[in-house]
């Protein structure tokens, strides 16, 4: 055995020589190795069957962004890449290919992080769907990969999924280039009161509303949330509220309303994205 390797964000894996305890290889074609991406730390957001024994995988990998790769043989009853390739479990994966898809060569558990259960693993869900969504093939976002695997971690202890998700929404919209403005009213540059009422305009900012109620097109939200939302606070069940209606309307209009299974099969149980 040889020493961990260690990665950054806190991955860590022990790598056996003869290839198990939490590491499979595959056997790949030569004359590609100038192609090669080792050991790169990534997570499983969907897979799919592939010919009669392998899966296409759809990975978001911290050095390439989200990845579609071949697991050869992973489909057979006796492979050691069927144990390994799980959703929200953090992974080394050594890969290979210039195309759209990729050859899996092998793969490391890093582990450290619980398996998902009830609520939290339909957020999980969520969370894959939004970023399969999101973003294209070989889009590099480091920021993005450590704010996943941070909120991975996070659903499995926290006490409101929904904070946990509107952090990653927020970190998200800010990688695509859609940051949002708010502490500062977009319309008259002023500092925003947390005693008043905005209507967030998607290519703006919070706006003010009027006393005469012209409030524009856009989510209404209190100054409170806004703030919220920028200390990254979401204990106040209005924020919670508040935030959730106003995530959800900026993710439509930037990524063209896109339909999310798991938000219907979280609206089924307590507690929604």
């Amino acid at each position: 055995m040889r020493r961990g390797t260690a990665t950054p964000h806190g991955f860590a894996s022990t790598v056996m020589h003869d290839g198990t305890a939490g590491t499979a290889t595959v056997a790949g074609p030569r004359g590609v190795d100038n192609l090669r991406v080792s050991n790169d730390p990534a997570f499983v957001l969907h897979t799919r069957p592939w010919k009669e024994t392998s899966l296409v995988l759809e990975l978001l990998t911290r050095s390439r962004g989200r990845v579609a790769a071949v697991a050869k043989g992973a489909r057979r009853p006796h492979s050691q890449l069927r144990a390994l390739l799980l959703p929200f479990q953090p992974l080394l994966v050594t890969y290979s290919g210039k195309g759209e898809l990729r050859l899996v060569h092998g793969v490391e558990w890093v582990g450290g992080i619980p398996q998902l259960g009830g609520v939290a693993l339909m957020c999980g869900f969520y969370l894959n769907e939004l970023v399969m969504t999101a973003l294209v093939r070989d889009d590099p976002h480091e920021t993005l990969f450590d704010a996943y695997l941070d909120t991975v971690r996070d659903l499995g202890t926290a006490r409101f999924h929904s904070g946990v998700l509107r952090r990653f929404e927020c970190t998200l919209l800010e990688e695509l280039g859609y940051g949002l403005i708010l502490d500062t009213d977009a319309e008259s540059g002023e500092r925003v009161d947390e005693s008043g009422t905005y209507c967030y305009v998607p290519e703006r900012g919070p706006v003010r509303v009027r006393d005469d109620g012209d409030s524009g097109t856009g989510a209404i939200v209190s100054g409170k949330t806004l703030l919220d939302i920028a200390r990254a606070e979401y204990t106040d069940p209005a924020t919670l509220a508040e935030s959730k209606r106003l995530m959800r309307s900026l993710i439509n209009y930037h990524l063209g309303r896109p339909e999310l299974h798991s938000r219907q099969l979280l609206s089924e149980m307590r507690g929604t994205p």
